[in-house]
């Protein structure tokens, strides 16, 4: 499956990517906040956060990477990052908008990852684990320069969800669906999935020895 790329279809990429740059952006603010990091510390954490997956994708895909080809990307991780940088210093923030705000930044770069993949003629099977590795690894860069265990190795149902909604967009367009309502039933499938999974503690088995 190779998905032509129409204006019509660059213009869903697009808005679809700004919006996980966005969010996901938003996330690592939120993480390096707990850690009371500076301005500095904050912005290198959300521009690795937001912009991190999709490049891994382009330089693996050997694409030009999407930030660099369109700085309105890292335009929009640097302005995500400030906002909430400030908004957190005059109210209240809970540790669950974190959680929403990574829900929703796995599921918006997982079907922007599996859409560039398809148009630059990946196998489906490869463009739905690109999704997954767009989705996780900006994710995984944020955890990592925070000192943490990546949460996608230890959270309920993280990768998971987002391989399966990757898949499902896959298979709405291959049934012939529109681009826009596959990519928002499957980004809301990723993300209502994984809220559930951490509302009710649903995971994958851990690795353990026999004892």
């Amino acid at each position: 499956m190779i998905l032509e790329p129409t204006p019509s279809l660059l213009e869903n990429l697009y808005w679809i990517t700004l919006l996980a740059v966005i969010v996901s952006s938003a996330s690592g603010v939120l993480k390096a906040g707990f850690k009371q990091f500076d301005l500095f510390g904050v912005i290198i954490i959300a521009v690795a956060t937001g912009l991190g997956g999709g490049s891994l994708r382009d330089m693996l895909l050997d694409r030009d990477v999407f930030w660099i080809n369109d700085q309105s990307f890292f335009i929009a991780s640097l302005a995500s990052a400030v906002v909430v940088f400030v908004v957190a210093r005059l109210v209240m923030v809970s540790p669950r908008y974190f959680l929403v705000a990574d829900a929703a930044g796995l599921a918006t770069f997982a079907i922007a990852g599996t859409l560039v993949s398809l148009m630059v003629g990946a196998p489906p099977l490869v463009a739905s684990f690109m999704g997954v590795m767009t989705g996780t690894m900006g994710g995984i860069f944020r955890d990592v320069l925070c000192n943490e265990t990546p949460v996608v190795f230890l959270s309920p149902l993280y990768a998971t969800v987002s391989w399966a909604g990757s898949l499902l967009f896959i298979g709405l367009l291959y049934f012939d669906q529109e681009i826009t309502l596959a990519a928002t039933i499957a980004g809301l499938g990723i993300f209502i999935s994984r809220l559930l999974a951490m509302h009710y503690n649903i995971s994958l088995p851990r690795f353990r020895f026999k004892s």
